[in-house]
């Protein structure tokens, strides 16, 4: 896409990050808001796994103060979790015996198939109590994810035929943690396993905003990096925000522990003092 093929518009792209990138995505869209730059307003809204529910929330709630302040209660509804060294190695096992992105998101698919976890409907009940509507807003909203059999990656929106909690619980489904989601006769592991952001969705928006715990790709994972690169030479203005120091010790080294989902909030909440005149410039 050439810069003269650009249109105007701005996309917001939220990444995956487990419950504490959840936590950290709102504190930062809440203090952006109280700041005078409010990203609610996205002509296109871009959610993968932790973001999906973001996404969601912010297409859905009229009060991101709210929301933020649910993030500073007891999660009783969440479920601690971790990804073992044994998923860790798999990932990487599963990696060095692909050739292709949809072959190594297939083997992913696998191992979440295979996996020992809680019924999908379970899960499904976990992804409901953070969602403050279950019903597709009208605001222009994707959900990402891969199909656990072919590893083909898919993009869920209001014209898919597939319920919104359908999609989020698709989007969070961390291989190995989590079940894959059932669909329609389909079932669906993290769309993070494509890119953690999928920022190159946002083509085609003169402006993007992208807000995300891990940018990192490598292998057959794209990094958010080489998403930013094409979106520039597209000719969009693009800024990513992700963790600082103080927001990355604590969230901590296990991103799916509900325990530091206050601690994240507050973080998030912060760091957006520090990166509002970054994001305006390219917003306002």
């Amino acid at each position: 896409m050439t810069k003269e093929a650009a249109v105007k518009g701005r996309a917001l792209v939220l990444g995956g990050g487990g419950v504490t990138g959840i936590a950290w995505e709102l504190g930062i869209l809440a203090g952006l808001a109280e700041a005078g730059v409010d990203l609610s307003t996205a002509d296109l809204l871009i959610g993968t796994s932790a973001g999906s529910v973001v996404a969601s929330v912010m297409a859905t709630e009229p009060s991101l103060e709210q929301r933020y302040q649910t993030q500073l209660e007891d999660p009783k509804d969440e479920v601690a979790a971790r990804i073992s060294t044994r998923t860790l190695l798999a990932y990487g096992w599963a990696m060095v015996r692909s050739r292709a992105p949809e072959q190594y998101r297939a083997r992913l698919g696998a191992l979440a198939l295979a996996a020992a976890s809680m019924t999908p409907e379970e899960r499904k009940a976990v992804i409901a109590s953070r969602l403050p509507v279950l019903e597709w807003p009208d605001q222009p909203l994707k959900i990402t994810a891969s199909d656990a059999h072919t590893g083909e990656f898919t993009v869920f929106d209001r014209d898919s035929g597939v319920e919104l909690i359908d999609a989020v619980a698709a989007s969070c489904a961390v291989p190995g943690v989590w079940p894959p989601a059932a669909v329609n006769g389909h079932r669906y592991i993290d769309g993070g396993m494509r890119s953690a952001t999928n920022a190159d969705l946002a083509q085609g928006h003169e402006r993007v905003v992208i807000i995300a715990p891990v940018t990192v790709g490598g292998g057959l994972v794209t990094s958010t990096a080489r998403h930013v690169a094409e979106l520039k030479a597209a000719g969009a203005l693009v800024t990513v925000i992700s963790p600082d120091r103080d927001a990355r010790t604590a969230i901590g080294r296990n991103m799916l522990d509900p325990a530091r989902r206050a601690a994240s909030a507050r973080a998030g909440r912060a760091q957006s003092a520090y990166v509002v005149e970054q994001v305006g410039a390219v917003w306002c």
